[in-house]
């Protein structure tokens, strides 16, 4: 009798392992873009792989209002970790000051779990421009728009977008004068540009590599901190020195719980989405990107972001652009 009633102990068991395991409440991660884009990519690579370590997570779109729409969802969700979002530099250092009406705020509505990559962008020229004009180099542009102000200009996807403030911070540090030509969208301003209809743009190097590997763009110097691993023969401006000592911007994005998200939660989420950073997998899916992984501690990714948000608010100010 003491046998059976231990096997059917064990058959219970067994049966009750498997309606546990699936009654275990999927993790939602939150897109705040469309389909198909870099953040989309990665989150479902991202998902895919720690399918192990956490179980179900179910990657959703909500695009809208620059990112804040889907960022939004994820502030007002339960803080339970079942409701994540991959928040980027826009929806959580840029949009705050671009942006007359937010609907959170970027560092009290959010708990930061790790930042997943980084993008660098790039100063890029028309060659015939930049021949015409006897531009080889960030120090040579410097010293062509001091001496004749006014008469560079620079594309961008439109006011306050990542182009249109890099190259507010650029005319600010270098202290020159060039005239900011908004367009709808990047891949327009990047047109315009081939086509000769304006001297140089900051534009993202994923979307750029391209034409500039068949020499259709120049490009003058990254515009991060440090040289890129996936192109680690093009410069820096900060390496221009001088006032552009200093120079960084660039795009990134990471993962983001409500407030008051549960330490042990936040560290269980952290543990698994670094490690899945590390793996061969997710660095040669970030490459092809030409992204770097940027897996951190939440203390780390939560001083990196306000870092950020410090740094943008002058550039949103200085640049007068606006969103309503």
């Amino acid at each position: 009798m003491a046998r059976r009633r231990e096997i059917l102990t064990l058959g219970l068991a067994t049966v009750a392992a498997p309606a546990f395991a699936q009654s275990a409440k999927p993790i939602r991660l939150i897109v705040p873009y469309p389909p198909g884009g870099p953040l989309d990519i990665v989150a479902r690579a991202l998902a895919d792989k720690v399918r192990d370590s956490l179980g179900t997570v179910v990657v959703e779109n909500k695009p809208g209002a620059g990112g804040n729409l889907g960022a939004d969802l994820a502030a007002k969700a339960a803080p339970d970790g079942s409701t994540i979002v991959m928040g980027a530099v826009a929806t959580h250092a840029i949009n705050p000051w671009l942006y007359t009406k937010m609907p959170y705020d970027a560092l009290r509505d959010f708990t930061p779990i790790t930042g997943v990559a980084q993008v660098p962008n790039v100063l890029v020229m028309n060659p015939e421009a930049a021949d015409k004009l006897g531009v080889k180099s960030v120090a040579d542009l410097v010293a062509y728009a001091k001496k004749n102000p006014g008469k560079l200009n620079y594309g961008s996807g439109g006011n306050g977008s990542a182009g249109h403030l890099a190259g507010e911070m650029f005319k600010a540090q270098a202290g020159v004068f060039m005239v900011h030509i908004p367009y709808a969208g990047a891949n327009p301003a990047q047109l315009a540009l081939l086509s000769g209809q304006v001297d140089l743009n900051f534009d993202n190097l994923a979307a750029a590599s391209a034409n500039i590997k068949a020499g259709k763009l120049r490009a003058l110097a990254l515009t991060t901190a440090k040289r890129s691993a996936t192109v680690p023969e093009l410069r820096t401006i900060a390496e221009s020195g001088g006032a552009l000592a200093g120079f960084d911007i660039h795009t990134w994005f990471g993962l983001f719980g409500p407030a008051r998200l549960p330490a042990d939660v936040t560290m269980k989420l952290n543990k698994a989405f670094v490690e899945a950073l590390a793996s061969p997998e997710l660095k040669a899916r970030l490459a092809t990107l030409l992204a770097e992984p940027m897996g951190s501690s939440p203390e780390a990714f939560a001083a990196f972001v306000k870092a950020e948000n410090v740094k943008y608010e002058k550039v949103v100010k200085a640049s007068g652009a606006k969103v309503e």
